[in-house]
């Protein structure tokens, strides 16, 4: 991608003064984001998703001032009538199960692979909303059908109530308001307080994006740092041959907390482990993502990956899917162009190696990568 293009998507910024001007900082509403713009996933295909097991919906209604919140799998005979006003239904992870939505996350690639999550599509009759609220990660909302009444906000208090099963803020307060219509778009960062109400039946795409705790990281991390630390031969156990008799048995003594911080600091001191980790974190699928083995061909006419696979690298690994591989040389460099543009062509084959093309075809074998005149989407 050339980040210096201007972009339509963007209102004519490119995504290098996006990304400085915006991002992270304030919001920015693009009118015709996406010119006649067209869903998709039509209401029956949605509907039809959110019935489906390992597919996370949720289903939110408003009754005067009574919220209720229901969790998915969802039957057509469990949703409320079209008609009927102020009721929401949220699927997340669309992009997962349509290449069409996949694609159309592809266009916000400028922002790091490891930072992207997914897209999550939400049909709301008239007057349908969740309530004022604010997210912790940022999120474009784009329109993709029907129209939109969007009221936001730099929130101070973010308070919320406790009477009900939402996030809702208890005070909210707007200071700008915007209708949008199919192809539109508004990007809010986090904490950005919005509320979003339809005006008539519509359906909005949100793109959101990952923003990792910093002890939910850790803890993913140490976990992954403590399953690289076992030792070769026999493990070095604690020893306390000078450990004098004690009056106070309970007091935990200072060599073992010594011996416990030299653990952990051997097991960070060992080369790339914590990058490896962090890698094998970022690439690992959800836990509702499957696979379909998938025979790998002759892949005559290139390779791509599998909408649902996610592939980055750092300077000395490729990561995909939760593994892990050391890459150098020519070889690195073709599979850091397979993660980058998520597709290979023939004459990039052309200049893999035998180990190279072994790999990307026990992927295809996986179903993680496919064979490009087995792929029904062209890149």
């Amino acid at each position: 991608m050339d980040i210096q293009q201007p972009l339509t998507l963007l209102g004519g910024l490119s995504a290098a003064q996006f990304m400085r001007r915006h991002w992270q900082k304030k919001p920015l509403l693009v009118r015709q984001a996406i010119p006649q713009f067209t869903p998709p996933v039509s209401r029956v295909g949605l509907f039809a998703l959110a019935a489906q097991e390992g597919v996370e919906s949720r289903l939110v209604q408003q009754v005067k001032d009574v919220w209720k919140l229901r969790h998915g799998p969802f039957s057509r005979r469990a949703l409320p009538a079209l008609q009927q006003p102020d009721w929401t239904l949220l699927v997340q992870g669309v992009d997962l199960h349509n290449d069409q939505v996949h694609a159309l996350m592809q266009q916000f690639r400028f922002v790091p692979e490891a930072r992207l999550d997914d897209l999550m599509i939400s049909y709301a009759s008239d007057g349908g909303g969740v309530g004022p609220h604010f997210d912790s990660y940022d999120v474009f909302l784009l329109q993709a059908h029907g129209r939109r009444r969007w009221r936001i906000g730099r929130q101070k208090d973010l308070s919320l109530r406790d009477d009900i099963p939402l996030k809702v803020l208890a005070q909210f307060e707007p200071e700008e308001e915007f209708v949008l219509e199919p192809g539109d778009m508004l990007y809010l960062p986090p904490r950005y307080a919005h509320d979003g109400v339809a005006e008539g039946e519509c359906m909005t795409y949100s793109i959101g994006f990952r923003a990792p705790a910093r002890a939910e990281l850790a803890q993913e991390l140490l976990v992954r740092v403590a399953e690289d630390a076992g030792e070769d031969g026999t493990p070095v156990l604690y020893r306390d041959a000078g450990q004098d008799a004690v009056e106070q048995p309970a007091a935990i003594p200072q060599r073992l907390h010594d011996f416990a911080r030299e653990a952990l600091q051997r097991a960070l001191s060992e080369p790339l482990v914590l990058e490896r980790a962090l890698g094998e974190y970022l690439t690992e699928p959800k836990p509702s993502v499957w696979f379909e083995p998938h025979g790998a061909g002759v892949m005559l006419e290139g390779v791509e990956l599998d909408r649902r696979t996610r592939m980055m690298y750092d300077a000395h690994h490729v990561f995909i899917n939760g593994e892990s591989y050391r890459a150098a040389g020519r070889d690195a460099t073709l599979m850091r162009r397979l993660a980058d543009q998520r597709w290979l062509r023939t004459r990039d084959l052309a200049r893999a190696s035998d180990d190279a093309l072994e790999l990307l075809s026990s992927w295809c074998d996986a179903g993680w990568a496919h064979s490009r005149k087995d792929s029904q989407e062209t890149p």
